[in-house]
């Protein structure tokens, strides 16, 4: 029985967006700026028809690329949902574009309503908060993070996602009690239509030491319908959730949940997954750092490093496939590093899919990120969902 395996090469946009300028995003590209600003080289992913991908996407092939792929099916990711966000991104992909408007907090400081901050500080018992505007994660630990040790007070902020953020220290605050505290954010959020709350622990005793930790967890809505992961285990199939996808979704659909830190430890998930996994099982994994450590962080080398480092892994991946499996790279949205701000970017992304079984072509470009979800269930047998078709 075939199986699938879906990597998530989170933000790792292509440009092209036809609603780009709704988001202020308009020429934004992940990929062509990192290629533009860096001698890049993704031999492995152009051979998968990365390159032909993005000329699809935005008219040109990015330096270093090629248009010529040499297998596997190829083609472009168009997003239905309103946003540029992970949950919006990862639901559409599994096949359920998002049908509401996300809540989202103002570009003003301070930036969360009174009562609200007034009921966490009630509820929790902690003696107030930092922060309270948008902020990059890394920056704001770095301003803040002495003074939050200091007197015990968690830093709060947001981005132009659905997402309310809280960092406090792992030892001096401590990650349970940083966990109970996203707990109530999180009920405090949900009449707002806040679609995340994330818990970011660091460790380090200055700014000049401060790290985020890999014990991030995100607490987040459910999705409004049954995902391609619900799909599966319903049918009795096993479901592995790598990174963190389980967060994503809730817990919802998974019968296998992997944590790692780092791409390549999630990438060695990924692998021993796939030794383990059974006929018509379907692996999901995240590969985060591409986002949080170099995408927000606007850092134009690292992100091209760690494309690179990627690369040069997938054909250990390609050896592993059993004949009939299937395995799908896409993203969720872009953040394009040489963009202003630390925010994400509303981009199309590139759809690659391989199996030995599958003949090579173009899959053109796709009207919603849930055909991708809905050409894994027709690869496994499920049912279709009510949204997307199959490419396949």
């Amino acid at each position: 029985m075939p199986r699938a395996i879906l990597c998530i090469l989170d933000s790792f946009g292509i440009g092209g967006a036809p609603d780009a300028a709704d988001y202020g995003d308009t020429g934004a590209d992940t990929l062509g700026h990192i290629a533009a600003n860096y001698e890049i080289s993704l031999p492995n992913m152009d051979a998968l028809g990365l390159g032909a991908a993005a000329r699809l996407s935005t008219g040109q092939v990015p330096r270093g690329l090629t248009d010529k792929p040499r297998g596997g099916r190829w083609g472009v990711g168009r997003e239905v949902s309103k946003g540029k966000d992970t949950p919006s991104g990862h639901w559409e992909i599994a096949g359920v574009p998002v049908p509401f408007d996300w809540g989202y907090f103002p570009q003003t400081e301070p930036t969360f309503p009174p009562e609200l901050i007034a009921q966490l500080v009630e509820r929790s018992g902690i003696p107030g908060i930092l922060g309270n505007k948008h902020a990059s994660g890394t920056a704001v630990i770095a301003e803040l993070g002495e003074e939050s040790i200091r007197t015990g007070k968690p830093i709060c902020y947001t981005s132009v996602d659905s997402v309310f953020q809280i960092a406090a220290h792992e030892t001096h605050f401590g990650l349970e009690r940083l966990y109970r505290l996203c707990e109530t954010a999180f009920a405090l959020t949900a009449p707002l239509n806040i679609g995340r709350v994330i818990a970011r622990p660091f460790i380090g005793e200055d700014a000049g030491s401060f790290k985020r930790t890999g014990n991030r967890r995100d607490f987040a809505i459910a999705p409004p319908e049954p995902t391609l992961l619900d799909r599966a285990k319903e049918a009795g199939r096993q479901v592995y959730a790598i990174g963190k996808i389980s967060d994503i979704y809730a817990g919802h659909g998974v019968t296998h949940k992997i944590k790692a830190t780092g791409n390549m430890a999630l990438f060695d998930r990924t692998l021993e997954a796939m030794e383990m996994a059974a006929d018509g099982a379907f692996i999901m994994t995240n590969f985060v750092d591409f986002d949080q450590d170099f995408g927000h962080r606007r850092d134009v080398p690292g992100y091209a490093q760690a494309l690179e480092a990627f690369d040069a892994r997938l054909p250990e991946l390609i050896a592993a496939l059993r004949p009939d499996d299937l395995v799908v790279f896409t993203a969720d949205h872009g953040n394009d590093p040489t963009w202003r701000g630390s925010d994400h970017t509303r981009e199309q992304t590139p759809i690659m899919a391989f199996s030995p079984a599958l003949t090579p072509g173009t899959i053109g470009i796709r009207p919603t990120f849930a055909d991708i979800g809905e050409s894994i269930a027709r690869w496994l047998g499920l049912q279709p969902g009510p949204h997307g078709k199959s490419f396949l």
